[in-house]
């Protein structure tokens, strides 16, 4: 126990501090704040505070704790709403009213609760560290599988079957002479990635909704991306979009220092919308983290970590598990502070030397892996991360430092967002390193998606190279071919790549959907150039009401959409007729 030396913002200096460790966590003043150590220099421990240390004195009292900054975990987790330090908020809410005190402590697994749990081995049975034991129905949604801690192993001495609350025992192994408990909550430091029996390379695809992900640039289960842009480019609707629609069968979102409005409408929506596939709330595979701009600055970073430690949890029950984060660039901006107060010596543009490292042991923890114990089976977390660089000025650190981890990049542009072409994620700064890994679920759902996704990508890039003849001479002055060029290129952007969030049937685009979309788009491209072969104007094509059809394929619903797109398939062939007209 050591006494406050001297208070600097978020930083506290406390003496006679002997004994403590670094990442210890303490309790500071009568309030109780709560603070890590980061620093030991002689007796003295520099203690970075996770909440206001305004009214702090000089010589209150600092408690050591002895452990470091621990995730609980356990059942309840899915459908809550945490702080930065995983304190529940909903049950502040209740016990403190909406205006939460500093100081204030909550659980973040619900004490009093009661859970069904059902045991999968019996007595007799050696069980060893993640090993699953029995099950609880978490929500209709989510098994939660209760697993055997780390470090533990033995034979099953006792099992019970039952309604138990989380620190109440289930089982009790033997090893060597010695019995030990085991309930169904479990801690497990934020800082320490989890362990797993091996490591996979991220395949299968993520299927998130939004076609320009899914079809040309997708995200493969187990992978890093990141999504930067600039003030109004749309990160945080990019963001609740993957963490609304993405087919897992968990996903956190973790409002990293973004403003309170936006988190309160993410949760709002979450208890509103619908699983596509499940039609069940989309709160039954939520977990909520808000630790918002109005939030103790430092309390960022251990909000993410905490965020990814449930992560694994879930990855190593088998399930997959997708993170979103934002912004990291709060987080950076946190750790700046930090550094600055502790006199480092600053690296570019302020930022800590050591802010790549910190961000790589965040991206890092996401793959694809052989979990623990038996049965077997496969989990994976996949982290999307969005980036929040000054003026859109992508070549300042944090976008260049997490450039250099990710596999994903989703470029949002600030001219798009100017023309109301939402999302505006472009097609030609933006890239996927996982189409490789993702080749064999696409051949197996839409056979010919490689050569379809090439030809449009290079329709597009086609146009931005025909876009400066267009400013110095005028689209009239181009041939025909090039005409048409543009004509498609437009209808990929306008019908296909841009997509409404708030529409009720554009919201979410199904895989197969996407692809027989495009599909249409690059079918009428062929029958148009037959059409200028056989010396048809570019005119009879633009007025085509073929056009006008397909620009409404995406309010068709997904259900009904491929006996839909099988009628206008027909119209437009036996609309050519004779090579000279569409109609």
């Amino acid at each position: 126990m050591g006494r406050i030396w001297r208070v600097s913002g978020p930083l506290v200096i406390a003496d006679d501090m002997r004994g403590s460790q670094v990442y210890e966590v303490v309790e500071i003043g009568e309030e109780g704040l709560v603070g890590e150590i980061v620093g030991l220099e002689g007796n003295k421990a520099i203690i970075q505070a996770h909440e206001d240390t305004l009214g702090l004195r000089v010589g209150e009292v600092v408690r050591g704790t002895g452990t470091v900054l621990s995730a609980e975990l356990g059942p309840g987790l899915v459908g809550s709403i945490y702080d930065g330090l995983q304190k529940s908020l909903l049950a502040l809410g209740e016990s403190t009213g909406p205006f939460i005190k500093r100081g204030a402590k909550a659980s973040a697994l619900p004490r009093e609760r009661k859970w069904q749990f059902t045991p999968e081995v019996k007595v007799g049975d050696a069980v060893s560290q993640g090993d699953i034991i029995g099950v609880v129905p978490e929500t209709d949604l989510i098994q939660h599988r209760i697993m055997v801690p780390a470090g533990v192993k033995g034979t099953i001495k006792e099992i019970r079957q039952g309604d138990y609350t989380v620190e109440e025992p289930i089982a009790w192994i033997r090893h060597d002479g010695d019995v030990k408990e085991l309930t169904m909550m479990q801690k497990w430091p934020v800082r320490k990635p989890r362990p797993y029996k091996q490591r996979f390379d991220p395949s299968g695809l993520l299927t998130t909704g939004m076609r320009i992900l899914d079809y040309m640039f997708p995200l493969a289960l187990g992978g890093k991306a990141s999504i930067p842009g600039g003030f109004g480019t749309g990160k945080t609707v990019a963001l609740q979009q993957l963490a609304r629609w993405a087919q897992t069968h968990l996903n956190i979102y973790v409002g990293c220092g973004e403003r309170g409005n936006e988190m309160a409408d993410v949760l709002v929506s979450f208890r509103q919308l619908k699983d596509p596939n499940t039609g069940r709330l989309l709160q039954e595979k939520e977990i909520f983290i808000a630790n918002t701009s109005n939030m103790p600055v430092v309390a960022r970073e251990s909000s993410i970590f905490v965020g990814i430690t449930m992560a694994e949890y879930f990855r190593d029950m088998g399930y997959d598990v997708l993170l979103v984060a934002d912004s990291t660039s709060r987080w950076a901006e946190a750790m700046r502070e930090m550094s600055g107060r502790l006199e480092e010596m600053p690296g570019e543009e302020g930022f800590p030397s050591y802010m790549g490292s910190r961000l790589s042991s965040f991206y890092e923890r996401a793959g694809m892996v052989e979990c623990l114990g038996s049965p077997g089976r496969r989990g994976s977390v996949t982290v999307a991360g969005a980036v929040s660089p000054p003026g859109a000025d992508f070549s300042e650190p944090v976008t260049q430092n997490t450039l250099r981890i990710i596999d994903a990049l989703y470029s949002l542009d600030v001219s798009l967002a100017n023309k109301r072409h939402f999302p505006t994620i472009n097609w030609l700064t933006s890239y996927s390193l996982y189409v490789d890994a993702v080749k064999d679920w696409w051949n197996k759902h839409d056979p010919g998606w490689e050569d379809t996704r090439a030809n449009a990508l290079k329709v597009l890039q086609q146009e931005a190279e025909l876009e400066e003849i267009v400013r110095l001479v005028g689209p009239e002055a181009l041939p025909e071919g090039d005409k048409l060029l543009l004509l498609v290129a437009r209808m990929i952007r306008e019908d296909f790549l841009q997509q409404s969030a708030y529409h009720e049937v554009d919201t979410y685009c199904a895989p197969v959907k996407a692809g027989l979309m495009l599909k249409t788009i690059m079918k009428f491209y062929e029958l148009a150039q037959e059409m200028l072969s056989s010396r048809a104007g570019i005119d009879s094509i633009r007025s085509s009401p073929m056009v006008y059809r397909i620009s409404r394929m995406k309010d068709i619903p997904n259900e009904v959409f491929e006996e839909r797109v099988k009628e206008l398939w027909s119209e437009m062939e036996q609309s050519l007729t004779a090579g000279k007209r569409i109609s």
